[in-house]
């Protein structure tokens, strides 16, 4: 069920109270359909409106009104967006799949396989179970993803459903206000944006910000609050000087102003750590005009007004962003000495840049949801799900974030033809976005006629020209850390997964035994006769080889597979039939293990066991921060117990050859598993680029990481190395967080401390 949708059987009938105000939110409704679309069958969507209204009865939101209310808005949403008639049927029907006992043939019957289609794509995979989020999540995005690629109306109206549900995010409980903010900021506003939907992107994220850093959100909007009416005159001022000096040349244009966004200015002051006085560029002004001389003509009057900061002009009418986004951005200094953008764009780029692909999206009743010459527009959306058939939950995830909002360069081949690439491409990208065949053959790069290294950056206006041989080796598996890019690294997999299927399975092999390992598991345990079967079809491969070879060239990872693996293995466990004898004895051994662990373990309150000692004081030595699950040894200090280390400490390490030491140490293991936390130490070393501390932040956050310490610093040639304390049970929890850092962009490596 939504998480917004209540049953209201303890409140008495839902409708009560609430049917006037449904009836002003539809007129309110009806309005915005007439301004946008005159034409529309207003029978149909009211008839929409009453069985969503019949469907919902009973179910009322956590701010108490009818659940209705939330399609009404929703659909509210997408009529401003200019969608068609289906579109405001779909969103006025879009929870009733999900939520009520209205079927996909139900609203097919009535509205036609359009509208069904659409609900359809938009309802949430509810009914199936994943083993963890990362998977949710990657199936929920594959199927809107998919059902976007037939029609794009699908994530416009979820778009316009999430933006109510975070209008109205007062509501819910401080750990839903958090989650569902988060999914939005990573999910939500990276494809408002990679649609061109910069007004619904910007709203998202201040709405979003609210709850993530309520603290900070608040202290811009009070800060804001104090120097409004000084930008509120300097804007208009700007805006009469300009007005007046376009008036005189002819030219007809449209000024307004407006403050940069709340979210806009918190990433600055995070990313540049300055307070919010020492941010001057808070304010810029938007002028639209008839043509595209006029762009060019307006920008020449602009930069004979104001001073022009260098490094700041960007033309992006001559060379559009990939969401459609069209304008001319220059950053000039006013009279006042207060720096301030200015944006030139047609009216026609106007739209586009508020609403993005909807603008362009303007439909009849019965026409298919893609029309002719709209195909490019959506190339990324079957890029995208074309190269990720083959990756694992998290790369999805990863590769998808980087494909809607990373920063762009715009990069030319020797022949002039420009390729998009995301901000840190290297060469690599290049090749693999020109043709596989290109990337599998490439031996080397030249860059503005100059040979680079492939791990070299592009920057904007670089000439690229790949170097290659017919006789070349292929790809290297380094590759796949130096290529930004998810096309890049999904075509690299796919070649090491069609010429190198045997070097793959051993190298799988052993990454998987040793997964195997620490989570307690044998391979006998997995080849089992009755069990291999069942494991197979749970990860979806036909034998071990096929997997261990997925595993070698990178399309699933060990842990997945072994974490897979030993669900299942538990649950058959749990389910085959046991003799009862035979229950209870091993019952009976089991819990008096158990005692004797438990009571040699609570004299020490340290949850590790010194064999041959009774009584005795434990420390975990602060060289090495061992964890459960960890290979550990101990070490018998003067007067301070046993110093618990990890196996590979070097401390450990270097004392083996000293005859003294040797005697010293002694055999430790862990208790049974406690709840207690402990402190370990993380060490990243990336790439030093804007905006990396707010990435670890956010990937620590989405895990519920426990941290007790961050700090980073600056190294030379341009690296920066962040440590990190964290709070963790055992080792799988921070296998798992280690591995989820090392999918942050740019970082090149993630060490336990020593």
């Amino acid at each position: 069920m939504n998480d917004e949708n209540i049953s209201c059987d303890a409140q008495g009938d839902c409708d009560e109270g609430g049917g006037a105000l449904l009836e002003q939110l539809y007129a309110e409704l009806t309005d915005r359909v007439r301004q946008f679309n005159p034409n529309a069958d207003f029978s149909r969507i009211r008839a929409a409106y009453e069985l969503a209204l019949s469907a919902h009865k009973g179910q009322r939101r956590r701010d108490g009104t009818p659940y209705a209310t939330h399609t009404v808005a929703a659909a509210e949403i997408a009529a401003e967006m200019g969608l068609d008639e289906d579109s405001i049927i779909a969103a006025l029907l879009h929870d009733t799949l999900e939520d009520t006992s209205l079927t996909y043939d139900d609203i097919a019957k009535r509205f036609g396989v359009s509208v069904a289609d659409i609900v359809e794509g938009v309802t949430k995979l509810t009914r199936v179970q994943y083993t963890s989020k990362e998977d949710e999540q990657m199936e929920n995005l594959r199927k809107m993803l998919m059902a976007m690629a037939k029609d794009i109306r699908v994530i416009l109206i979820k778009i316009a459903d999430r933006l109510h549900n975070m209008r109205t995010m007062a509501y819910q409980s401080p750990e839903k206000q958090r989650a569902k903010s988060l999914e939005t900021m990573e999910i939500y506003a990276p494809i408002a944006h990679r649609l061109g939907m910069q007004k619904i992107k910007w709203e998202l994220e201040d709405l979003s910000l609210l709850y993530l850093d309520p603290v900070g959100y608040r202290e811009i909007t009070e800060a804001l609050e104090k120097r409004h009416i000084q930008l509120e005159r300097f804007m208009q001022s700007a805006e009469e000087r300009i007005g007046q000096r376009l008036s005189e040349w002819g030219i007809n244009a449209a000024i307004t102003g407006r403050m940069k966004h709340i979210y806009s200015i918190y990433r600055k002051m995070y990313a540049q750590k300055k307070d919010l006085s020492e941010i001057f560029d808070l304010c810029a002004l938007r002028i639209i005009v008839d043509s595209i001389p006029d762009c060019y003509n307006v920008l020449g009057h602009i930069h004979d007004m104001f001073r022009l900061i260098p490094g700041r002009f960007k033309d992006y009418i001559s060379m559009p962003k990939p969401n459609l986004y069209q304008s001319l951005h220059t950053t000039v200094i006013g009279t006042e000495g207060i720096p301030f953008e200015v944006q030139i764009r047609t009216w026609e780029m106007h739209q586009v840049a508020e609403y993005g692909i909807a603008a362009h999206w303007k439909y009849k009743s019965g026409e298919s949801g893609v029309r002719s010459g709209d195909e490019e527009k959506f190339a990324w959306v079957r890029r995208l799900l074309e190269t990720q058939q083959d990756s694992d939950a998290q790369d999805f995830v990863h590769d998808l974030k980087v494909e809607m909002f990373a920063d762009e360069v715009f990069v030319f081949t020797p022949k002039g033809d420009v390729i998009n690439l995301p901000a840190g491409a290297t060469p690599i990208d290049f090749a693999y976005a020109i043709h596989s065949a290109v990337g599998n053959r490439m031996t080397g790069a030249k860059v503005n006629g100059r040979i680079v290294p492939l791990s070299a950056a592009l920057r904007n206006g670089d000439i690229v020209e790949v170097l290659t041989q017919k006789n070349a080796s292929g790809p290297s598996r380094d590759w796949l850390k130096l290529a930004k890019s998810g096309e890049a690294r999904s075509k690299i997999k796919q070649w090491f997964k069609k010429e190198k299927r045997e070097e793959n399975i051993a190298e799988g092999r052993v990454m998987f035994e040793g997964e195997l390992k620490r989570a307690g598991l044998t391979m006998a345990d997995v080849t089992d006769a009755e069990t291999l079967p069942i494991l197979l079809k749970r990860i979806a491969v036909g034998s071990l080889d096929d997997m261990f070879a997925s595993i070698g060239y990178g399309g699933m990872t060990a842990l997945r597979a072994v974490n897979r693996v030993r669900d299942e293995i538990l649950r058959l466990r749990q389910s085959a039939p046991k003799d009862p004898l035979q229950v209870y004895q091993e019952l009976a051994e089991r819990n008096e293990k158990l005692q004797k662990k438990k009571q040699r373990a609570a004299k020490t309150g340290s949850g590790v066991m010194v064999e041959g000692l009774d009584s005795f004081l434990v420390k975990f030595a602060r060289c090495c921060t061992p964890v459960p699950g960890d290979d550990i040894v101990g070490y018998v200090t003067r007067g301070a117990g046993v110093s618990v280390h990890r196996k590979d400490c070097p401390n450990y390490l270097g004392s083996l050859s000293d005859p003294e030491e040797q005697g010293r140490w002694v055999e430790v293991s862990w208790a049974p598993a406690r709840d207690e936390g402990h402190l370990t130490t993380l060490k990243l070393a990336a790439k030093d680029r804007n905006n990396l501390v707010v990435d670890i932040a956010t990937a620590l956050s989405a895990m519920s990481a426990k941290v007790r310490g961050l700090s980073a610093r600056s190294g030379s040639r341009g690296l920066a190395t962040v440590t990190l304390t964290v709070e963790v049970k055992d080792l799988n929890e921070l296998n798992a967080i280690t591995a989820r850092l090392g999918k942050i962009a740019d970082v090149s490596e993630v060490v336990r401390g020593q």
